[in-house]
């Protein structure tokens, strides 16, 4: 699994820094999480290939978080798209994207699905065989949703010299790869746990911009793998939080130490700040495992 940020940063873009948009690589999806302005200049810049995004997550309708979407729904036509492309999103995604299309008279000329989202509690939005996608019902001034990735389960590794020693015939193997046992040459039945290797632990990710300080979601995201949680500001602009419906440092910090997840990823900074190590050095002051989120810069989940 890997994540590529694009843009990270809150408010306006400027000539160094982007809004809010990253790419999710996971069991061969390409999912674009927002799409702030800018976003397509990134997706070139960083050498994504857009034909592989075939789901677009945005958590709400503030625009460093979805005024980029209609520029890249318009380029995928001028490039010629055909596959389909779902866009999931706030109820009223739909009408704001639409209506520039009409004006524009530039409907697109592959599948364009919207999947509008109203529910408060937690629902499952995207699923296949490889994959599972959850909203993480936000507390913004809008209504906001983040987003839970989860790898399913593998099939587990046959274990090659395993099976050799006991004379397993190869029409056995997918078989065994999905749980059964295995018959010898000779006739015995052999153990799966004896001809396989365990497959690797699923990986999750959960995306959670914008939002105040809320305990609510620790259940939603406990024991992830890679929390990426919003500092926009920091305590001494705590009181700044309760009006804009944002959170400090410290405060993703604590919510990532609720809910144990593996390390946090902090975004989506203000940029009164002179230096964005300064969330890093609040945040460990409560958990460890801090990197900070920057464009261009990607981790290995």
């Amino acid at each position: 699994m890997k994540l590529t940020i694009l843009g990270c940063y809150s408010a306006t873009p400027r000539t160094l820094t982007n809004p809010t948009s990253q790419v999710l690589e996971i069991r061969n999806h390409l999912f674009l999480i927002d799409c702030g302005e800018g976003t397509q200049v990134q997706l070139r810049k960083y050498k994504i290939k857009f034909s592989r995004i075939k789901h677009i997550f945005i958590s709400h309708l503030h625009g460093d978080h979805f005024f980029g979407l209609p520029g890249l729904i318009s380029t995928f036509r001028l490039l010629g798209r055909e596959t389909e492309l779902h866009v999931h999103g706030p109820k009223g995604i739909k009408e704001a994207i639409t209506l520039f299309l009409k004006l524009g008279d530039s409907w697109t000329n592959y599948p364009l699905i919207f999947h509008e989202l109203e529910s408060t509690e937690s629902e499952l939005i995207f699923e296949d065989d490889t994959v599972s996608v959850h909203t993480i019902p936000l507390d913004h001034r809008v209504y906001t949703n983040g987003f839970l990735f989860t790898e399913k389960p593998q099939p587990r590794k046959l274990d090659i010299d395993a099976v050799a020693q006991y004379e397993i015939d190869r029409s056995q193997y997918n078989n065994i790869k999905n749980g059964a046992n295995g018959v010898s040459k000779n006739g015995r039945e052999i153990d799966n746990q004896n001809l396989t290797h365990d497959p690797p632990k699923p990986k999750s990710y959960a995306f959670c911009s914008d939002t105040a300080y809320n305990e609510a979601i620790v259940p939603l995201i406990t024991n992830v793998d890679t929390l990426y949680h919003e500092a926009t500001f920091l305590e001494t602009e705590s009181h700044l939080c309760q009006k804009t419906k944002h959170a400090t440092a410290k405060h993703a910090a604590q919510i990532a130490q609720k809910a144990e997840v593996g390390s946090l990823i902090l975004g989506h900074y203000s940029t009164r700040y002179k230096s964005i190590d300064f969330f890093k050095e609040e945040a460990q002051t409560i958990f460890p495992d801090v990197e900070l989120a920057d464009d261009g810069k990607s981790f290995e989940i």
